[in-house]
């Protein structure tokens, strides 16, 4: 599609691994998208859980590999544990507008109760919310609360349909324009007492506050839009344009993934692979439907 209009998209790794060819996909995607509408490619660092982002060396690390590969972007990088501020006033919005509640279910509870269900897929790596705490009394709210029960927040998506219906968005590379259904998604967790920000909130609040109006990512987050839709609707935000593109898998068709050593930069750089057989190894992967041989 030829978009008449200068875009701006953004590369978002999550510092908790190597960057490996995946990525680099990702990067050259939306460095390639940008050029072609005469805009801006950016570059944040996705740290909020501090879980999974604990060596500071990791950014550094990823920094030299982009830097290696020849990418560059625009403005200065952004990362996300300097933005909680931001994180925090979007969740007060949402509290007030009432679409928040506390949720006291562990890990653990959701998935045992998933794996309970009649139809439930055993060995799912996502397990759905039922909205068990949704409805709870507001005196054993108080109580749990005033205890201090673990908790997370989630949104209550049956009240953000009634308050913005069932608004759209469009995947200019795959989906079309689509239709999000806010009581079909599940009452995402947007906080928790480790976490001041979900992936969703973050996400949404700085693609918004960056000016980003084409996102790109890997087909793997399709099914996060609808759920980004709802909170862009109810936070009153720019809504963007998205283009998802293929994920890269190895000869055996399995996803590259950080677990791969073999298909790191650090790796590949290593066995002598020159930048650009890196990025040609890439384009010839997505132009293949993502198989990629050089892994």
């Amino acid at each position: 599609m030829s978009l008449r209009f200068p875009v701006t998209t953004r590369f978002a790794p999550t510092p908790s691994g190597e960057l490996h060819l995946g990525h680099v996909l990702a990067a050259w995607e939306a460095r390639r998208l940008a050029d072609a509408h005469g805009g801006r490619c950016l570059l944040r660092i996705e740290d909020l859980d501090a879980n999974r982002t604990r060596d500071p060396l990791v950014v550094q690390q990823m920094l030299e590999d982009l830097a290696w590969l020849g990418f560059r972007f625009d403005g200065e990088v952004v990362r996300q544990s300097a933005r909680t501020a931001a994180y925090s006033a979007a969740l007060g919005k949402l509290h007030a507008m009432g679409l928040l509640y506390p949720c006291f279910c562990s890990r653990a509870e959701i998935r045992a109760e998933w794996e309970e269900m009649p139809r439930a897929p055993h060995g799912s790596p996502r397990f759905r919310y039922s909205g068990r705490c949704r409805e709870l009394p507001a005196d054993i709210v108080e109580e749990k609360l005033a205890r201090g029960v673990p908790h997370a927040w989630r949104i209550n998506m049956r009240r953000v349909q009634d308050l913005i219906g069932c608004p759209s968005w469009e995947d200019i590379g795959r989906s079309g324009l689509q239709r999000c259904v806010p009581s079909s998604c599940d009452d995402v967790a947007l906080a928790r007492k480790d976490a001041p920000a979900s992936y969703h909130l973050a996400v949404v609040v700085d693609d918004a506050w960056q000016g980003v109006n084409l996102v790109s990512r890997g087909e793997d987050l399709l099914g996060c839009v609808p759920v980004h839709r709802a909170l862009q609707g109810v936070l009153a935000l720019p809504v963007p344009l998205y283009a998802h593109h293929v994920l890269l898998r190895d000869a055996a068709g399995r996803r590259l993934s950080k677990r791969d050593q073999s298909c790191t930069i650090r790796s590949l750089r290593e066995r002598g692979i020159s930048p650009q057989q890196a990025l040609a190894a890439v384009r010839s992967a997505a132009e293949a439907g993502g198989k990629c041989l050089l892994s």
